[in-house]
């Protein structure tokens, strides 16, 4: 019989440099085995207020969010040379699961999260129109604005709509 080696986590692919200064990143944070988690205001609302304090904590604001059934897009940006998108996202990680372990016993974050960090010469209002549009393709929705769990903490999401 082969010994059973331990499971070795993969690091992240990117340095945490990367996520430092005046840099814009969307992060995709999916809940572990596709359990609906954001299906109402109050988990949502919850989760927003963490997303608030880590955003305010690492100098960062956000410029849209989408909270599917299992999963959160969100696109951040780092507003000062001190700003960390990386710290700020293992931060909303750390003071949701919290929020989840108490009123949604069994609903857990899977491990690490998925993220772009933006190259300059990218459309801004592209990405957001992409994201935004994530309950249409699914099929959640007729129209993206018709969608309760979607929007922004810092920005105007209409105004930045007419440029799409």
């Amino acid at each position: 019989m082969k010994p059973v080696l331990p499971i070795r986590e993969k690091r992240h692919r990117l340095s945490r440099d990367c996520y430092l200064g005046m840099v814009t990143v969307t992060f995709t944070f999916c809940i572990k085995d596709h359990l609906p988690a954001f299906t109402d205001s109050t988990s949502v609302g919850a989760m927003l207020n963490c997303l608030r304090r880590a955003l305010d904590k690492y100098q960062a604001k956000n410029w849209a969010y989408v909270f599917m059934p299992d999963h959160l897009h969100c696109i951040l940006e780092g507003v000062s040379e001190s700003s960390d998108l990386w710290s700020a996202a293992v931060c909303f990680k750390k003071l949701s699961g919290i929020w989840l372990r108490w009123h949604r016993p069994g609903v857990r974050w899977q491990k690490d999260f998925y993220d772009h960090i933006h190259r300059k010469e990218e459309d801004l209002q592209k990405q957001i129109g992409y994201l935004l549009a994530n309950p249409f393709r699914k099929g959640l929705v007729d129209d993206w604005v018709e969608y309760p769990y979607l929007g922004s903490l810092d920005y105007d999401l209409k105004e930045i709509a007419l440029n799409w």
